[in-house]
């Protein structure tokens, strides 16, 4: 084991880190602040609702261009605790390595039929994620507006509540998101998440007594309660567009982002990441 990191970062990823505009890392300065983080010792992992291969793809990337190498203390955990890994070299950069998945928690398969052909009703609308292995998510098309989103996501969330009573898929249930409607295992989550990240980084180091996480939903409280229940220190950066903040035992930043004066979500994140980079001297 090495010495005990100062921090640790524990990230949603729709929203704080990838705009949910664009899905994409749009802010290369958050992406170099990561990974001058994550340089600089301490464990840098995503715990989002995101399959892994969102985070191959979009993520990682990003993170590379800014200079992420494989042995960078990086790691992501997908779909809220089902999927988890760390990274390797690949053809000489960092990459996905071998992936681990809760099949305990994956959907039956006549609700995923079930999921395919909602997506089908509403193809104009929403598309079905097939990266997903241990959720579905019906997901919004990047050119679609909100205003026809969200009436069209009532809708679905009507026909997975009939679809879970007809195919008997106990223990499973809907969240809508900003973007998309998750069908979930109630064992999954962004307690699982955590507790995932904190078995990876156990794995090479010594986790950091000191936590910052960051969300757009009220799952994600649910990350920082974990590891404040598990004795670490934990500030929490709230991004949702709309919520009050719940009463916790630990630190909550609560900042609203302001899409019509250029603060989206991943904007505020990135101002928060540059401070802790700074803090750490990294």
């Amino acid at each position: 084991m090495t010495s005990t990191p100062p921090l640790g970062l524990l990230l949603d990823v729709d929203g704080p880190i990838s705009s949910t505009r664009t899905r994409t890392v749009r802010l290369p300065g958050l992406a170099a602040d990561l990974v001058a983080i994550a340089r600089a010792g301490c464990p840098v992992v995503f715990n989002t609702g995101r399959s892994v291969d969102f985070l191959a793809e979009q993520v990682l990337p990003a993170l590379t261009r800014a200079g992420l190498v494989p042995t960078d203390p990086v790691f992501g955990v997908g779909e809220k605790g089902g999927t988890w890994f760390s990274l390797v070299e690949r053809d000489g950069g960092p990459a996905v390595g071998e992936v681990s998945v809760d099949e305990s928690i994956a959907p039956p398969a006549a609700l995923v039929a079930a999921g395919k052909k909602i997506a089908a009703e509403h193809a104009d609308i929403v598309f079905f994620d097939n990266t997903k292995r241990t959720m579905l998510s019906l997901e919004q098309h990047v050119t679609v507006p909100r205003e026809e989103f969200l009436p069209c996501r009532d809708e679905i969330v009507a026909s997975f509540e009939t679809a879970i009573a007809e195919t008997g898929a106990d223990g499973f249930t809907i969240y809508p998101t900003v973007i998309s409607v998750d069908v979930e295992h109630v064992n999954s989550g962004k307690a699982l998440g955590a507790r995932r990240a904190l078995e990876l980084i156990g794995e090479r180091m010594e986790a950091p007594r000191r936590w910052f996480t960051a969300g757009d939903s009220g799952q994600d409280y649910d990350m920082a309660t974990y590891l404040h229940e598990h004795g670490f220190e934990v500030s929490h950066l709230d991004v949702r567009l709309a919520g009050e903040v719940p009463e916790t035992p630990f630190e909550v930043i609560r900042e609203v982002p302001v899409l019509e004066d250029g603060s989206a979500e991943d904007d505020i994140t990135a101002r928060h990441i540059s401070r802790l980079r700074l803090e750490i001297g990294a």
